[in-house]
């Protein structure tokens, strides 16, 4: 039954011309003018061989006039039922072949809006350098690409802009940071300081170095955000391991247990920059795991053709909606103050800012049992 509501034929078949891509639509209509030319032609050519069969005279011995009529009718008749009937029928042959044809031509006319679609799919914030560049016949299509080329310059000036500025924000706080940081520190080391004012300076030495912390991460994010100009091949497995031996160093609040399974696996890239993604996703993972004989799993290999990094590790349970949200500046699993003392936000953003630098990927899912599953892929060295 034929309807005009819900999800009826009718509603399906008005929706089909929006549902075609423009090379089929461009095929078609190369192909519906080709048939009404061809059609106007053969009906041109019609008329005109009627007129001159009609002209043409029956000549016979022992034919009356009527006769010599019938037999110029037949005549007329049937030479037009075999002319139309053959035209029709190289009509709709050619016009397959037109069909055909149109397809190739649709697709180089729309090459230069394929390479358009191309780059922009490639396009991320750290390689808004490259340009379409498209060479050509000035036309609508050359415009279209410039005008994209020069929306690219100005959201590269855009971003090379706020780059700056955090990176010099940075730079301009870390110095009376430092100076605080110094003047707590030699007041701490005063022997006549009371109790009441070395618990005061040790909280507000806490929370600078909470801050430089912060800063570090600011310009640690500007610094991973711009494009690499220089790639080397690095071993993530000897990234995995300078950066367990340095953390295996540093104080922590609770014992977490570190399990490697680390076998060779070749990123291009940074050093600096793939060792602080490795950083980061050690240190977050043993932030945010168990208080009580917490655990941690680190591999590094080959995956698919590309480096791959994963951390994996226990912890408290994680919403599957919340993970996207983790990567995101200054998000925490928990809005509360009191985890913020943690850290400052920005690990798994910094991860996700390094990885899109080196043009991979990362990805991460909920452990079960709690904790969560950190996977990075980086194009191979």
């Amino acid at each position: 039954m034929w309807r005009a509501e819900g999800g009826g034929p009718i509603p399906d078949m008005k929706a089909l011309p929006g549902r075609m891509s423009v090379r089929l639509r461009l095929t078609l209509l190369y192909g519906l003018l080709f048939f009404m030319a061809g059609a106007l032609l053969l009906f041109v050519m019609s008329v005109l061989m009627a007129n001159i069969l009609g002209n043409v005279k029956v000549i016979g011995f022992g034919i009356s006039d009527a006769e010599a009529a019938e037999l110029q009718r037949q005549f007329v008749e049937q030479t037009m039922k075999q002319l139309v009937g053959r035209s029709l029928l190289a009509l709709g042959g050619v016009g397959v072949i037109t069909l055909v044809l149109g397809w190739f031509v649709a697709d180089r006319a729309l090459s230069p809006l394929q390479r358009v679609t191309t780059t922009a799919r490639r396009l991320s914030e750290s390689t808004l350098h490259e340009r379409i560049a498209l060479e050509g016949p000035d036309d609508e299509i050359k415009e279209l690409a410039d005008t994209f080329d020069a929306m690219l310059e100005r959201l590269g000036q855009a971003f090379d802009s706020q780059r700056r500025f955090v990176a010099n924000a940075s730079h301009e706080l870390r110095t009376p940071l430092a100076i605080n940081r110094t003047l707590l520190e030699v007041a701490l080391g005063d022997p006549e300081v009371s109790d009441d004012l070395r618990a005061v300076g040790r909280t507000l030495l806490a929370t600078n170095a909470r801050h430089e912390r912060l800063i570090e991460g600011l310009l640690l994010l500007a610094r991973s955000e711009r494009e690499l100009t220089a790639r080397t091949p690095v071993d993530l497995a000897e990234v995995a391991t300078t950066v367990l031996e340095h953390s295996a160093r540093r104080d922590h609040d609770y014992e977490v247990a570190v399990q490697p399974e680390l076998t060779p696996g070749t990123a291009l890239g940074d050093p600096v920059l793939l060792e602080h993604l490795v950083s980061n996703l050690v240190e977050n993972a043993i932030k945010h795991n168990r208080e009580d004989g917490g655990e941690l799993w680190i591999r590094t290999g080959m995956l698919e053709g590309y480096a791959t990094v994963q951390v994996e590790n226990t912890g408290p349970a994680v919403p599957a909606y919340e993970v996207e949200r983790l990567f995101e500046p200054f998000r925490r699993l928990n809005a509360d103050r009191v985890e913020s003392s943690k850290g400052a936000g920005l690990g798994l953003s910094i991860v996700r800012s390094v990885v899109l630098a080196h043009r991979g990927a990362v990805y991460a899912v909920p452990r079960p049992g709690g904790g969560l599953i950190v996977t990075v892929r980086i194009p191979p060295g």
